[in-house]
């Protein structure tokens, strides 16, 4: 049978003093005696005491923990989010709490409920692929806690957010094959009420307008940017009369299951399609050709979420407004899409 914890009161009781003195020995107060330290440390350490820091946090109106919501942490991407969170959380003295959503909007409502009810100081969030509305978030800015989105963000909402300029992101990955000579070029996209897919469909748009290309709503593929949606939609793909030469995904995950779909039938990557993806996930380096790419700067836009949730919790102004920080996206080239030499 496992042996109770001891608390603060079971050493109080033993030792016949008042809890509060009991409380400052343990904290060193300097007006607590040495002999009466020594005995409460040394029974503390007999009964294995575990101080309550949550419960010592909460009386002084502080809890010291800082919730964060993703939806998954399979990929590369929210687990370095996750780690430049921690990073400069730790450092500014806030324990994280992680939830995950798993792409269900259920899930996101219920890990709100969790972590409102374990008093955090704050939430960081990257909603779930399935979230259409914000009503949930309301009782967060109800309760005045600092709240801040990350990566994705409901097309169209004011709030505090670090983001992607997934719109350039998309951009250059487009650019990118049309300068290797593809000129008819899909997309894989991904729910358009996210404003990282609909950003990203928008760069693409951008990019085949400026080279004086058609718009052709055929060759956009919408899914959830899964590996099995990019197998699905390059099967389509392949069944047109005129298929692409090229692919613009919106997710690595997708344009993965692309190129395997690829050399099911035999075609050469990038001869006969060239392909790029979008989030530099760490397998993109190790397919066969290996898959050009757009990195997000994942690692610094959760340390920079922290950053604006420190900048919200010190302003204490309910009713400042919303502050958007943007990082810019990085092209990296490589043999999926590399038709000419650079040089």
């Amino acid at each position: 049978m496992a042996r109770a914890k001891a608390s603060i009161t079971d050493l109080a009781r033993q030792l016949g003093v008042s809890v509060s003195t009991i409380s400052r020995a343990l904290n060193d107060h300097p007006k607590t005696s040495d002999a009466t330290k020594q005995r409460v440390w040394q029974l503390a350490r007999e009964l294995q005491y575990q101080p309550n820091h949550l419960a010592a946090g909460l009386r002084k109106g502080r809890s010291n923990l800082l919730g964060v919501m993703v939806p998954h942490i399979d990929g590369h991407f929210f687990t370095m989010v996750v780690k430049g969170i921690e990073t400069v959380a730790s450092k500014a003295g806030f324990n994280v709490m992680i939830c995950q959503s798993n792409e269900d909007v259920r899930h996101e409502k219920k890990n709100i409920e969790s972590l409102l009810s374990a008093q955090v100081e704050g939430i960081l969030v990257s909603l779930a692929r399935t979230t259409r509305d914000f009503r949930h978030f309301e009782k967060v800015h109800k309760q005045e806690i600092p709240l801040v989105f990350f990566d994705r963000v409901l097309d169209g909402l004011d709030v505090s957010a670090v983001v992607l300029d997934d719109r350039e992101g998309g951009y250059r990955a487009t650019r990118h094959l049309i300068e290797q000579g593809c000129r008819r070029i899909a997309h894989f996209g991904g729910p358009q009420h996210l404003n990282i897919y609909k950003n990203r469909r928008l760069g693409y748009e951008d990019a085949l307008r400026e080279a004086g290309l058609p718009l052709d709503d055929a060759l956009i593929y919408y899914c959830d940017m899964t590996l099995e949606d990019g197998v699905a939609g390059m099967q389509y793909l392949l069944q047109l009369p005129w298929p692409p030469d090229a692919v613009f995904s919106a997710s690595d995950f997708s344009v993965v299951g692309a190129l395997q779909e690829l050399k099911v039938h035999g075609l050469r990557v990038p001869q006969d399609l060239a392909l790029s993806g979008f989030s530099n996930e760490t397998f993109t380096s190790f397919t066969e050709p290996m898959l050009t790419t757009v990195d997000q700067h994942c690692e610094q836009m959760g340390q920079d979420a922290v950053r604006l949730f420190l900048e919200m919790r010190h302003a204490r102004s309910p009713g400042a407004s919303p502050r958007r920080i943007v990082l810019q996206p990085e092209l990296l080239v490589r043999g999926s899409s590399r038709r000419t030499d650079p040089n």
